[in-house]
């Protein structure tokens, strides 16, 4: 596929040119941390040519996947992020590779995670079984503690719920141990999946979009975490450290920024956001920085090269 030659490759969606400097800090963290694997930037009909045109100039490799999506329209009018996130599923159904690490853009890798790439997972000619299956994707779980309050997040969205409470009594297996995947409400955050693609689980996905997709809140996330349910294996928090869960009053006690692999920029604003028109940043919160500082760092090596 495109110039890849590996069959273990990192990857991310992009679909609209709001994520595209999401998508070059990305690539250009990964390769500042050393990773061995190449990156495939996966991208849909709606990605404008100057987005492919940016990613091209960059050497970095593009591969169209189809937009996915429940038959039936539906209504993401609190969170349009969603309306794309069932694209990510498409990953599934790449099988020129034999794993794939699958991040969002709006992430800042800070340490080597290549050991992603030897994590044992089912061989695809048995990961369709449920019985026999309990390793079919990897990923992190979702921190269901709601700490922005949002109101039209579901009512047990609340910190005795969340699996990462579970584990604040014993802050150093946190950092290399998840909770169980049954722990709390037993759901994922697809920030990061690890996957070895195949055919009848790509089927068996669509065919769920198709007749259950309009029921979940949260897209993607939701439905591995039901198809799934208890089948998958959890990652500990290091390698989709969500950025809310560096409060004090959230998960301040497991993290650690000395541990920690990579951070996720969930909700808005994205670090990105938080630039004037001169590149200057306007935000606040230090962990945002943290991102500005990996983003200008890219800019100035691409200066370098001749990329403006």
């Amino acid at each position: 596929m495109g110039s890849i030659q590996q069959d273990r490759v990192w990857a991310t969606l992009v679909t609209n040119l709001d994520y595209l400097p999401g998508v070059l800090t990305l690539e250009y963290c990964l390769r500042r941390v050393g990773t061995e694997y190449p990156f495939i930037v996966l991208y849909t009909e709606a990605f404008p040519d100057d987005g492919r045109e940016a990613l091209k100039s960059r050497g970095i490799a593009m591969a169209k996947v189809p937009e996915l999506a429940p038959s039936n329209p539906q209504d993401y009018g609190n969170d349009a992020r969603f309306k794309d996130t069932w694209t990510k599923l498409a990953v599934f159904s790449l099988t020129d590779f034999e794993r794939i690490v699958l991040l969002d853009s709006d992430m800042l890798v800070l340490r080597n995670m290549d050991e992603l790439m030897d994590l044992h997972l089912d061989h695809p000619s048995v990961s369709a079984d449920a019985e026999a299956s309990k390793r079919v994707f990897a990923s992190s779980h979702a921190c269901v503690c709601n700490p922005l309050k949002r109101p039209h997040y579901p009512a047990n969205w609340v910190p005795e719920n969340c699996a990462f409470s579970s584990q604040h009594h014993d802050a150093d297996s946190a950092q290399h141990s998840g909770a169980s995947s049954s722990s709390g409400l037993g759901k994922l955050n697809s920030g990061l999946l690890v996957v070895n693609p195949s055919e009848t689980l790509y089927r068996d996905i669509v065919s769920r979009i198709d007749s259950h997709g309009t029921e979940y809140q949260f897209p993607d996330q939701d439905l591995l975490a039901d198809l799934y349910r208890e089948r998958w294996v959890p990652l500990p928090y290091v390698y989709n450290a969500l950025k809310t869960m560096r409060e004090s009053h959230v998960h301040g006690e497991i993290w650690r920024d000395d541990k920690v692999k990579n951070v996720h920029y969930i909700l808005s604003p994205k670090p990105w956001n938080e630039l004037d028109s001169e590149g200057n940043w306007r935000g606040e919160k230090e962990i945002h920085k943290w991102w500005v500082d990996a983003n200008d760092e890219r800019i100035a090596a691409e200066r370098k090269v001749g990329i403006v």
